[in-house]
C-alpha cells in the first residue's frame, strides 16, 4: 500500500504530490547567425560530412517520471487524467524511439555531432539543471540549433584546393561561442567566421 511522504521526507523521483506542478522554464530568445567555414577543400568536405545529423538530442528518458510529471497538474481529475497521461507517455516513447533510430541527417550543422553530449548527461534528462550547465559550458547555447540551412557553397574551380560554405541558424539565448572555440581547436586548418544578427529580434 502506497503512503504519502512525511513532512521531513522528500518525495521520490516520479512520485506525485497533489497540487504540485512542474515549474515552467523561461522561453529562450532565439538569435540568428551566419557562419562561414573555409579552408582546404578536403577538410571542409570532411567537416560537412561530420556535422550532418538529425539536429536533436537522444535523451535517455525515464518514462515513469515523465508520466508522473504530466499527471501531477491534473491528478484530481480522476481516471480521465490518468488515461491522458498514459497516452502522452506512449506518444513521447514513440517519438523518442524515432530519435534514437537516427531519423535521418537533415540538419547540416548538428552540434551534437561536433561536440557530443556525453552519456552521463543524456541519462539525466533535459529537465535536470546540470544539463543546462553542461550546454552553456560546452556549446554556449542551451538547446540544439534551429532552422539550420546552407546559404552558399563554393570551391576554387581553378585549383580545387580551397572551399567555403556559409550556414544560417538560430541559437537559444546566445551565440554558441564555446562550440566554435572547440571547433577552431579540433579543425585548426579551417577558418570559422561567425556573425550574430542582433537586429532580428
Amino acid at each position: 500500500m502506497d503512503t504519502a511522504p512525511s513532512k521531513n521526507q522528500a518525495p521520490r523521483k516520479g512520485e506525485l504530490v497533489a497540487g504540485d506542478a512542474p515549474p515552467e522554464r523561461p522561453r529562450p530568445d532565439w538569435l540568428r547567425h551566419t557562419l562561414t567555414i573555409s579552408g582546404p577543400a578536403g577538410s571542409v568536405a570532411k567537416l560537412q560530412e561530420t556535422a550532418r545529423g538529425p539536429g536533436t538530442i537522444p535523451w535517455r528518458l525515464d518514462l515513469d517520471h515523465e508520466e508522473a510529471r504530466l499527471l501531477a497538474p491534473m491528478i484530481t481529475e480522476g481516471i480521465e487524467a490518468r488515461l491522458l497521461a498514459r497516452a502522452l507517455r506512449d506518444a513521447i516513447e514513440a517519438s523518442h524511439h524515432k530519435v534514437l533510430a537516427g531519423q535521418g541527417r537533415g540538419c547540416p550543422f548538428d552540434l551534437n555531432r561536433l561536440v557530443p553530449v556525453p552519456e552521463s548527461i543524456l541519462a539525466l534528462g533535459d529537465d535536470d539543471p546540470t544539463v543546462t550547465i553542461w550546454f552553456r559550458s560546452h556549446w554556449g547555447t542551451t538547446l540544439p540549433l534551429r532552422h539550420v540551412r546552407i546559404l552558399d557553397r563554393n570551391t576554387d574551380r581553378r585549383l580545387r584546393r580551397t572551399a567555403r560554405f556559409i550556414l544560417e541558424f538560430w541559437s537559444a539565448d546566445w551565440t554558441p561561442w564555446q562550440a566554435i572555440t572547440r571547433l577552431r581547436r579540433d579543425w585548426s586548418e579551417l577558418i570559422f567566421d561567425i556573425r550574430p544578427h542582433y537586429d532580428d529580434g
